[in-house]
């Protein structure tokens, strides 16, 4: 199957074909479609624009007339991502992981119903859409595994739905931006971040549980406000150039960290006594680092 630019002129020859959804169904090659696809069952000769529920039986779901989720199984789909896409109004989950998908990422949607959009294991090369920011309902963004490039957009923050955000092994650049201020996940691991990780990149983050920014490179100080944040649990910033870090005890000795991952930096002097005032912490990973002295 090719989602792809080149199929506006087979959508300019159906003309017979009425309302969003069929719209982007005309967009796709059906002669393209193996058969152990999960689009199968798509049958592409119907022109009806009430099409049965029992057409979408495996990776398109529906509700009343509207297409709402697209999910493709990973059957070596190809091409780029047609615009046409965001015809499809209602939609709430869009997943094309472990395809082969390329070129850019569309910079523009209308589908302000989307929740769920999952590009990873693809060959994506364009940069991060700036333009996401108009999807108020978006929950779930997990880009990881392209080749994404240049830095992470600043009007990012302006999304307070999205809660979940993988943008692990691309090739951003830059510094992070302040973050979405509901954010519970984040995770951009093996990129080309570099700079100091500064506070107001996280400030106003209080759902944040799990941070994953191993393989970049902050060098400097992990200072005190990071290992503060009041629901962080899990911790990797392994590989990323450290050479101190600075950790307070929690305020009243509440904290819910239980792992963290600070192997293979350049962190130097002595190991801090206070990763003891942290009582839920049951995995500390500090290999490959430059300490001295005793263990506490």
């Amino acid at each position: 199957m090719a989602l792809s630019y080149d199929l506006h002129s087979h959508i300019e020859q159906n003309k017979f074909l009425t309302g969003s959804n069929l719209i982007f169904k005309a967009a796709i090659k059906s002669n393209s479609i193996k058969p152990y696809s999960c689009l199968g069952s798509w049958n592409f000769s119907d022109d009806s624009y009430f099409i049965p529920r029992a057409y979408f039986s495996y990776g398109l779901l529906c509700s009343g007339n509207s297409v709402t989720q697209l999910t493709l199984n990973p059957a070596d789909y190809a091409g780029t991502l047609t615009p046409l896409i965001s015809k499809i109004a209602q939609l709430v989950t869009l997943d094309l992981s472990t395809n082969k998908f390329s070129g850019p990422i569309p910079p523009r949607y209308s589908l302000t119903n989307l929740q769920t959009l999952v590009l990873r294991f693809n060959s994506f090369s364009s940069i991060v859409p700036p333009s996401l920011t108009a999807l108020k309902s978006l929950d779930t963004v997990d880009f990881s595994h392209n080749y994404l490039s240049g830095s992470l957009p600043n009007s990012w923050s302006s999304i307070g739905s999205l809660r979940r955000l993988d943008l692990s092994y691309n090739k951003l650049i830059g510094s992070l931006p302040k973050l979405p201020p509901n954010l519970i996940e984040l995770a951009i691991k093996a990129n080309y971040l570099s700079g100091p990780l500064y506070k107001t990149s996280f400030q106003g983050l209080t759902q944040l549980e799990v941070v994953e920014l191993s393989e970049n490179s902050f060098p400097g100080t992990l200072e005190t406000w990071f290992f503060l944040l009041p629901t962080l649990q899990q911790v990797d910033l392994a590989n990323y150039s450290f050479t101190w870090v600075d950790i307070w005890k929690p305020k009243n000795g509440n904290s819910n960290l239980v792992a963290v991952d600070l192997g293979f930096n350049r962190i130097e002097w002595y190991l801090s006594v206070n990763f003891a005032a942290y009582a839920l912490l049951s995995f500390l990973s500090l290999r490959y680092n430059r300490f001295r002295g005793s263990i506490p």
